[in-house]
Order: structure tokens, then C-alpha cells, then sequence
């Protein structure tokens, strides 16, 4: 099945470069761009936009699928694989910076110029 653009939480965004990201906001569609879980049991039709008409900032058409899409889980596999190994460097890269962050507060709050009285003082 086709992602369904009717539903709630599909999500289309074009970026300045031409670039078209689709995708469902509830990470339950592993094969986006091209398909949504046939039984998506989060399906609920998108009631904001009933007869609307929509103008020239349409969502462009969506790229061919693949022929190396399967029927299979593996490239859902491979995308949740992927993801736990972005996560990871994330939460990684994160720690460091706090502790970057700490280490610098610690050693602006018991500077050097501050223990040997050289610390700037506003007049």
C-alpha cells in the first residue's frame, strides 16, 4: 500500500533544494517514501484539509519505487538497525558536550586569574 497522504500523521516537507521528505510522524512506516503498513493499526483519516483546494505548494509526486523494496521485514530491520546507531552516537556526542560544558563552568567558577587576585573587576 502507498503512504496514505490522507492520513493524519503522514507529513510531506520540500526543502529550498528540491529535496522532499515523506513520512509518517509515528515512525510506524519503515518503507517511507513508498509505503505504509497495510494494516496500520494508527491509521486515522485527516480531517483538517476535507475539500480543501490546494495550490501550486502540493507535494511533489513521490519517486519510483524501487525494485530492491521488498515484501519482506529486512529493510525495516535495516532502518531500525541504522537508527539505534544514529541514536547511540547521539546520546554519545550529547555526553560529551555536557561534560564539556561542566568542565567549563567549574573552571570559570574557580578561574585561575580568581585564586591568585588577577580577576577583573568593574568599576
Amino acid at each position: 500500500m502507498p503512504m496514505r497522504r490522507d492520513c493524519k500523521y503522514f507529513e510531506s516537507r520540500t526543502y529550498p533544494s528540491g529535496d522532499t521528505v515523506r513520512k509518517c510522524d509515528l515512525d510506524l512506516a519503515p518503507e517511507a517514501p513508498w509505503r505504509c503498513p497495510a494494516d496500520c493499526p494508527k491509521f486515522e483519516r485527516r480531517l483538517a484539509d476535507v475539500n480543501w483546494s490546494h495550490g501550486t505548494l502540493v507535494t511533489p509526486p513521490t519517486p519510483a519505487e524501487p525494485e530492491s523494496l521488498g515484501d519482506d521485514d529486512s529493510i525495516a530491520a535495516l532502518l531500525d538497525a541504522a537508527e539505534d546507531i544514529v541514536n547511540n552516537a547521539g546520546l554519545s556526542i550529547r555526553a560529551e558536550v555536557d561534560a564539556e560544558r561542566n568542565s567549563s563552568k567549574r573552571s570559570r567558577r574557580w578561574g585561575v586569574g580568581r585564586l591568585f587576585g588577577r580577576e577583573k573587576r568593574k568599576e
